[in-house]
């Protein structure tokens, strides 16, 4: 098999708020839920800790555990909440929260698991790629969006409008009828998207964070297919330059709408024989 990825921070001086890990035998990917300015979270080591702090150990606990990997992540999550469960408020709702997307190859096995809006796009010489992505975040979202996306982009208002939408979506997070990510419950892994594939019916397999499945999924710009022709020929590191030639070509977020004009981006591919 052969490993290629690439992670790029929304803007160079502020921390990268994405996971990407991998052994020879699992990938895991973690998109940690940015906090606008102004908003307190109960947390006072932040959204980059926790993702990369979850992300670190769930990438050692599947590789120590042939267990399933919701049960791997649950344990995980518990583990870094008391890692912080003293010093700070898991009880906030603006507590520190994650996507997660992990693949394991086990004998001729591909596992993955999903939990929230990153995507695993599995290229098995069809047409039509398999996408993966739990889009219970989006739906809801698009409840609440209409303000924010009816105001240029890098406007006051418009953060304004953001800070709302966000506050707003956590009164639907981690309960029933509303959509699932990592934080402090370990309840919620039992919420993520499993599923496995026949390692010999698999040619390659994408991870993205939503920062990087952009350039298909918001902005239209490429079709599933053609960003796995494009990660194949060109590698990750050219998906996040088009994704950032785009995002610069509307600053005001007029053409796609948007929370943010620049988003944390990473992309990973792994490649079978």
């Amino acid at each position: 098999m052969r490993l290629s990825l690439a992670t790029q921070p929304a803007h160079p001086d502020r921390p990268n708020e994405d996971f990407i890990g991998a052994t020879s035998d699992a990938v895991v990917l973690l998109d940690g839920a940015g906090t606008p300015a102004g908003l307190k979270t109960g947390c006072s080591h932040g959204v980059a800790w926790y993702a990369h702090t979850l992300g670190s150990t769930l990438l050692a606990a599947v590789t120590q555990s042939a267990g399933p990997l919701t049960e791997t992540l649950a344990e995980s999550i518990k583990n870094v909440a008391s890692l912080h469960d003293f010093t700070c408020d898991l009880v906030h709702a603006g507590s520190p929260s994650a996507t997660v997307s992990m693949l394991r190859r086990t004998g001729d096995v591909l596992e993955w698991l999903v939990l929230a809006d990153s995507a695993v796009v599995l290229d098995t010489g069809t047409t039509e790629p398999t996408v993966i992505c739990d889009d219970r975040v989006s739906r809801i979202g698009a409840r609440y969006r209409a303000l924010m996306d009816g105001l240029p982009g890098g406007s006051p208002e418009h953060a304004e409008a953001f800070r709302g939408y966000v506050e707003t979506l956590r009164d639907h997070r981690n309960r029933d009828g509303g959509f699932w990510v990592a934080s402090v419950d370990p309840l919620a892994a039992e919420q993520a998207l499993t599923g496995t594939a026949p390692l010999d019916q698999v040619r390659a397999v994408a991870l993205l964070s939503d920062g990087a499945s952009r350039l298909v999924d918001r902005f239209a710009l490429a079709t599933w297919r053609q960003l796995l022709d494009l990660l194949n020929q060109d590698g990750p590191a050219e998906l996040i330059r088009r994704v950032r030639e785009a995002e610069r070509s509307d600053p005001n977020s007029s053409r796609w709408p948007r929370g943010k004009i620049h988003d944390d981006a990473t992309a990973a591919l792994w490649k079978f024989s």
